[in-house]
Order: structure tokens, then C-alpha cells, then sequence
């Protein structure tokens, strides 16, 4: 098959286009507002940019239900520091509970019962029960074409400034990340948990 995603004329029940990009790494990100209000979402649209020096990026796409601006992309934007956090196999529940639209003034690391747990170098804490997070300083914050229907696009990019790694993930000097068990988006509301890997070396 053949089609136009600006048209939408793949014939099919969905848009497939999320479905065939896979897996994506979950940008379980939180931030904070100018009144100390802590926000945590997860973002299907996120990554790594640059290894030197580190940068990873995140996309909020659409509106709240208010019309307005999504609150990952305006704190960030307003205050210039995020907390990316692991998704991982044993916390895939309490992800996904964050992901709910709760009003402004509910905590949505509360309401997923996660702990907080302090940053060393921004504001916005990190989830405690997450085996790696990185702290990061907003470099840029792009603004996307968006759509009549959904509304906006906002690309945020970031240096990350600070790596957290639970000790027991390093084995012989590198990292394991299986043993994890992270887990990826895929499409619709189907998700993937990487428990295996396979070394291939670089060709000469």
C-alpha cells in the first residue's frame, strides 16, 4: 500500500504512521512550574540527539482539554530544566497512570504513587523507583507544524547535565540496560519490553 499522511488516505481504521516507527523509547519526563507544581507525562516522541555533548529531546504535540499549552512544554519552556526517567517493565502501571488528564492542580507523581526524589542540579525532582535518570538544562525549544485537529507541536531539546544509574545495572564496566527490562512504545496502545540483546561489531 501506498498513501499521503496529510491526506489520511491509507483506507485503514488508523494511521498507521506510529505503528511502523518502533520501538520508541518513552520520554517519561518531569517538570515544574513557576509555583513549584511538579508535572510528570510520558512522551512516545523522544530521544537522544547528541552523545558529545549529551542532548536528548522530547515532542508535546496537541492541546489539554483547556486549549491550552501542555504543561511539559510550558515549564519547560518558562523555566529551562527536565528530568528525563526511565520506563521500565515493573513500572509500566504507574507510566501509564501518569498519562491521565488530571486537573492542574493534582500531582501526577501522587497520583501514580511514586516517590519523589531530589535532583542534585535542576529543580524538578526525578522518580525514585526509576533506575536511571537524566538531568537536564533546556538548550532550545522548538516550535513544530502542527494540525487544525490536534493542535500545536513543541520540540524540546536539552543537554543533559546529570546522570543518575542504579549501581546494580553495571556489569564487568558496562551498562546492562536488559536487566531493566525497559520498556518502548510501539503502536496504538501496544508497548514492548527489551529483556535481550545481541552484539554485532562495527565493520572494519
Amino acid at each position: 500500500m501506498f498513501y499521503e499522511p496529510s491526506k489520511g488516505d491509507h483506507g485503514l481504521g488508523r494511521d498507521p504512521f506510529k505503528a511502523l516507527l518502533v520501538p520508541r523509547p518513552i520520554g517519561w519526563v518531569t517538570t515544574m512550574n513557576g509555583a513549584g507544581r511538579v508535572n510528570l507525562a510520558p512522551f512516545s516522541f523522544f530521544n537522544a540527539v547528541a552523545e558529545q555533548p549529551a542532548m536528548i529531546m522530547y515532542t508535546c504535540g496537541g492541546r489539554k482539554p483547556d486549549r491550552g499549552t501542555k504543561d511539559s512544554l510550558a515549564n519547560a519552556r518558562e523555566h529551562g530544566e527536565f528530568v528525563w526517567n526511565l520506563a521500565t517493565w515493573d513500572l509500566r502501571e504507574k507510566m501509564n497512570a501518569t498519562a491521565s488528564t488530571l486537573p492542574a492542580e493534582i500531582d501526577e507523581m501522587a497520583h501514580a504513587g511514586l516517590t519523589v526524589a531530589p535532583s542534585r542540579l535542576v529543580k524538578p525532582p526525578r522518580v525514585a523507583e526509576s533506575p536511571v535518570q537524566f538531568e537536564c538544562k533546556v538548550w532550545q525549544v522548538l516550535d513544530l507544524p502542527g494540525s487544525d485537529q490536534h493542535g500545536p507541536n513543541g520540540m524540546v531539546i536539552g543537554f543533559v547535565v546529570g546522570v543518575h544509574l542504579r549501581d546494580d545495572l553495571i556489569v564487568d564496566g558496562r551498562v546492562k540496560i536488559q536487566n531493566a527490562r525497559p520498556i518502548a512504545r510501539l503502536g496504538y496502545s501496544e508497548y514492548t519490553v527489551i529483556e535481550n540483546a545481541f552484539r554485532m561489531p562495527f565493520p572494519d
